[in-house]
């Protein structure tokens, strides 16, 4: 093998990886949405969730992918472990549809190389370039595949490569060489695809090919445990099971080898493609392991509870619980994601402002370390997010998702400030209670009148943003409420003037009162700013929610 073979296998492999990413890239921005959607309202129905799994990895091409967002999603809290393992056993299934195409002997790589160019090039919306952008990776992919197979042709008459695929044989140090491989490139579909170039060579055996085959099932958990890192102890079972998946059914699949004749059964059905054999075996693997895993389900998540033990502090996590930075290899889901966390950043924010009010009103001191926690989290997010929106600005977005993230750069910052006014809030009941002053029952009221007003407004605002609502009416509620809260403000103002006058409430108790009226009208403000924070659709007239 020369120097050049050598350079031209890299090539080869780079073209590969290349198409695959582009290939995947251009269908989660068609369908991301769709996808995540389809995940989040899977039903009770064990065999849903696994025809959901392999659907969603069927069509974005990485069982990797779908189980970091089932990670992503288990850590949030939107999906249960227990439906999660149906999801995992399907990403496993849906993964093998790479491989199968990768065996049959058609120039798929000039075909759909050609069908992308006419619609990147011929196709004036932005969809049909998406698509182009999809068949030009299928393209390049193919010609990726072919490149490597060519390079590796001299490999045959190599003695030294010859001993090594023998040694390869062993059933341990196949399974260990396949995770190493598929660990490393962090694909299963890649890494699949280089042993099926590999033995379409003639350079391996299908009896070897099995072993490194059952080992990348195992390596392609690494890049769930990775995603897991730093996640609640849920996320983390989650991850476990898909490692626990793989690792018996490659067990399980190492016995049937080996006692079995299974390979003749795989022979039988592909004929002498070797590279159909493979993806054969690939599909047998994934689908026996899930007809013998699934009745066990709950097996399995006991196994995780055992080896991911205890439970998660209730305490709010100071970190984005919906978003990872590996989201913005796919735009439309990181868009989605970080309005997640918005949301999430929204009820923070209302159950600090609803905590605030209580301990204004109450006689004796209450604890303050959950309103402290939250207070801390939602500064946090109003940095972290705000940051990740810039830099997912930079990324390719549909129009909807630009003018989102242009949308909820405000409402973040309206947001933390509602925030800071629930804290001034636990300043003046704690000035109140230190300098032991008391309200009237008139202005007592007065305060719980108003805020039940505002608590309505800010409910409302952030449903509307949480919907995306762009009804008018609606709209205009908020804004007429608003309008209110300026009125009774600048009433109630008077009135506690007039109080003070008759010496009814002290000089100290005005200015309390003050205070408080001026947050609770800036909070009002504030909610009025996040419901018309959406008050247009986008450039397309359309809502903005996915």
């Amino acid at each position: 093998m020369q120097v050049m073979d050598i350079i031209t296998l890299f090539a080869g492999l780079g073209l590969f990886l290349f198409g695959i990413e582009q290939m995947g890239a251009g269908l989660e921005k068609v369908a991301g949405h769709r996808m995540q959607r389809l995940l989040e309202v899977l039903t009770k129905n064990k065999v849903m969730a696994v025809m959901v799994g392999a659907l969603v990895t069927g069509v974005i091409q990485s069982s990797s992918a779908t189980t970091v967002m089932v990670v992503g999603f288990v850590n949030a809290g939107l999906l249960p472990l227990s439906k999660a393992i149906g999801v995992i056993m399907g990403a496993n299934i849906g993964t093998t549809i790479t491989s199968l195409m990768l065996s049959v002997k058609l120039d798929f790589g000039v075909i759909f190389a050609a069908i992308g160019l006419v619609l990147m090039l011929g196709g004036k919306r932005n969809t049909l370039k998406i698509m182009g952008q999809i068949f030009m990776g299928l393209g390049v992919l193919f010609v990726g595949m072919e490149t490597m197979s060519g390079a590796m042709q001299p490999l045959q008459s190599w003695d030294g490569f010859r001993i090594m695929m023998t040694e390869v044989s062993n059933p341990v140090l196949g399974v260990l060489v396949g995770a190493l491989l598929t660990a490393v490139l962090q694909s299963s579909s890649a890494s699949i695809g280089i042993l099926q170039v590999v033995a379409g060579s003639g350079l391996i055996s299908l009896h070897g090919a099995m072993f490194i085959l059952f080992g990348q099932n195992i390596g392609t958990c690494v890049t769930a445990m990775l995603a897991s890192i730093g996640a609640n102890k849920t996320a983390r079972r989650a991850a476990v099971v898909h490692l626990l998946f793989n690792v018996i059914g490659s067990l399980l699949f190492i016995v049937i080898t080996l006692t079995l004749p299974f390979e003749m059964w795989v022979r039988q059905m592909a004929g002498e493609n070797l590279r159909l054999q493979i993806a054969i075996a690939h599909i047998s693997f994934n689908v026996v392991t899930t007809l013998v895993l699934l009745p066990l389900s709950s097996v399995l998540e006991k196994l995780s509870f055992l080896v991911i033990r205890g439970k998660d502090k209730q305490e709010e996590p100071m970190r984005l619980t919906y978003f990872d930075d590996r989201l913005f290899s796919t735009p439309p889901i990181a868009a989605k994601q970080l309005f997640q966390e918005v949301i999430r950043m929204g009820d923070l924010v209302k159950a600090n402002l609803d905590y605030a009010i209580t301990y204004f009103f109450a006689e004796k001191e209450l604890p303050l370390e959950e309103f402290n926690n939250r207070e801390k989290v939602i500064d946090y997010l109003n940095a972290e997010v705000t940051a990740k929106m810039i830099e997912l600005r930079g990324l390719t977005l549909t129009s909807r998702d630009i003018h989102l993230m242009g949308s909820l750069f405000h409402v973040v910052n309206d947001l933390e400030r509602i925030g800071d006014h629930a804290v001034n809030i636990v300043d003046i009941g704690t000035a109140r209670r230190k300098e032991k002053t008391r309200f009237s029952a008139k202005a007592v009221h007065e305060i719980e009148m108003l805020y039940g007003k505002i608590s309505v407004m800010v409910d409302q605002s952030i449903d509307i943003v949480r919907h995306q609502i762009i009804d008018p009416e609606v709209i205009a509620r908020v804004k007429a409420d608003e309008a209110e809260v300026d009125r009774l403000c600048e009433e109630l103002a008077e009135h506690h003037v007039e109080r003070v006058k008759c010496k009814k409430c002290t000089p100290k108790n005005g200015m309390l009162y003050m205070d408080m009226l001026n947050n609770l009208e800036r909070i009002a403000d504030h909610a009025d700013n996040l419901a018309t924070s959406v008050d247009a659709p986008d450039a397309e007239g359309k809502r903005l929610l996915w």
